[in-house]
């Protein structure tokens, strides 16, 4: 364990809750980092779903949802999380290193899975600052390129330094064997920068009113619900924006239950 956690008492496991050590971590800047922990073999999820993860509280443990990076067949568990210097949890996770314990819910669950939408053309995974997360796991996931012809991955940032994975994503996946060969054609990485000069800015409602988001695809240029189908990750104001933007244009909201075409991660919004 790392001098700065050398403090918490040893974790012990529980019914709701698994002990995982960090393998890596990773700061992208000052107020955004991704981290890396082991998997147990019974943890099943499916991609783009989230999980409590969390330290050791004073009376209890201290736990947040967290959506997870990494896809439904990996080995480890990837999360991306912001830093936040007076957060109860955020501040200590901040501090991580490679050898440090964590606490792991058991039961991952949530809407940001394809289950949730019905059949279509195109998928549009709507992202600002750490909603990237969830789709980090999709676009890796083949299962994904069986069922939409194109997936396009936006992700809105204040500045350029946000944009983690960049590398990563304008490669399109070309490190990854299992989706390579599929990315290479199926995947548009769309990053936008709001506050600094990039080479493209503004605002994910301005791309889609200016239509650049749909510069490179097959389609129409705007929003289809009889062929597109969205996701929404990100800010509050983000999500009720577009759901309304998307209501709006006949866009009928799914679940688990009842799939629908476009789908939001009501956890995190209340």
């Amino acid at each position: 364990m790392s001098d700065r956690l050398q403090h918490m008492p040893k974790l012990e496991p529980s019914a709701a809750l698994t002990v995982e050590t960090v393998l890596k971590v990773h700061h992208w800047n000052e107020h955004l980092f991704s981290f890396s922990i082991t998997r147990p073999a019974s943890f099943r999820f499916r991609s783009g779903e989230f999980v409590m993860i969390g330290l050791p509280g004073e009376q209890r443990p201290l736990l947040r949802a967290y959506s997870v990076a990494s896809p439904a067949y990996a080995e480890e568990l990837e999360f991306l999380s912001i830093k936040v210097p007076d957060g109860p949890l955020t501040s200590r996770l901040q501090k991580i290193q490679p050898g440090d314990e964590i606490f792991l819910g058991r039961k991952p669950t949530g809407t940001l899975v394809t289950d949730a939408l019905l059949p279509g053309k195109r998928l549009f995974l709507l992202s600002t600052g750490t909603g990237l997360a969830p789709f980090l796991s999709l676009i890796r996931d083949p299962d994904v390129y069986q069922l939409f012809d194109q997936v396009v991955v936006v992700h809105s940032v204040r500045r350029v330094s946000d944009l983690a994975y960049r590398e990563e994503l304008e490669a399109k996946l070309a490190d990854n064997p299992l989706v390579d060969e599929q990315a290479k054609t199926q995947l548009h990485y769309v990053p936008t920068v709001t506050r600094e000069e990039f080479h493209t800015t503004g605002r994910i409602n301005t791309l889609i009113e200016n239509g650049k988001l749909f510069e490179g695809l097959d389609g129409p240029a705007k929003l289809d619900p009889e062929t597109d189908r969205v996701m929404l990750c990100g800010s509050m104001n983000m999500i009720k924006e577009f759901q309304s933007l998307l209501e709006g244009q006949g866009f009928i909201e799914g679940s688990n239950a009842s799939p629908g075409q476009f789908v939001i991660e009501r956890a995190f919004v209340g």
